[in-house]
């Protein structure tokens, strides 16, 4: 999600976060992070396909430490990887766990948040000037009917919607512990989105906007889904600006 598969060029969250399209939408105009950073520069190490094993690698070994006057500002999502990968092709494992009993997924979850935990650490051990992380929850294409059997192939997965629960209820317990990080609500904003979303009987059919956000691949968002993320992740944003302004960032308008 992070690196932008599926969306079009220029318009994965990150890009927009940073900069508005030509084409912005009216309500969007002039709200991005350049505008109120002016010394903003930025990198993204995300991978596409990647899973939350290889997160801490990438950590560890491409987020170079940064000077004491740089303040970090860390937009990331991990995690969902390892929980629909691969699709049921293949037996369930840590990393790409699809198809996994609750019971089977227990140490895998467990170690998810051994891994949440080393990365937060790390990412603010490289920030000696301090960090926000701002990292996304992890959503549920099926719109909270945990069917993925109704899709185009997937086979059924009975336990999917306790294992993404039981992912986020690590995510957010290991965030609790860490002043500089916040979950943006990504999940709950996502309800509605999936494959049932023109199906108005259902309890998260969104009336104001009743459009798919997923790429084909499900896993991943759409362009549409993508400016939803930009917005959320900016609600986030602005939701802490006086913890960015008391360390030094200078407040949005």
């Amino acid at each position: 999600m992070t690196a932008g598969f599926g969306a079009s060029k220029g318009y994965s969250y990150f890009d927009r976060l940073i900069k508005n399209p030509s084409d912005e939408f009216s309500d969007l105009e002039g709200l991005c992070l350049s505008k109120v950073l002016p010394n903003l520069t930025t990198l993204n190490l995300a991978t596409s396909g990647s899973n939350s094993l290889q997160h801490l690698g990438h950590i560890r070994e491409r987020l170079p430490k940064q000077d004491a006057e740089v303040f970090g500002l860390v937009v990331m999502t991990t995690g969902g990887n390892d929980l629909i990968h691969w699709y049921g092709a293949t037996l369930p494992q840590e990393g790409a766990m699809y198809g996994a009993t609750l019971a089977q997924a227990h140490p895998w979850i467990d170690n998810y948040e051994r891994r949440l935990e080393a990365m937060f650490t790390a990412i603010e051990e490289r920030f000696p000037g301090g960090c926000a992380i701002f990292v996304a929850d992890i959503y549920d294409p099926s719109d909270g009917v945990g069917d993925p059997e109704s899709t185009w192939a997937l086979p059924r997965w009975p336990d999917c919607l306790k294992i993404v629960s039981a992912y986020n209820v690590a995510l957010r317990r290991v965030a609790s512990t860490h002043d500089s990080v916040h979950v943006v609500p990504v999940h709950d904003a996502f309800l509605g989105h999936g494959i049932h979303c023109r199906q108005i009987w259902r309890s998260h059919y969104d009336w104001r906007d009743p459009h798919y956000w997923y790429f084909e691949n499900i896993e991943d968002p759409n362009d549409r889904g993508y400016d939803a993320l930009r917005r959320i992740f900016l609600r986030e944003i602005a939701a802490h600006r006086q913890e960015l302004t008391t360390a030094g960032v200078r407040e949005p308008k």
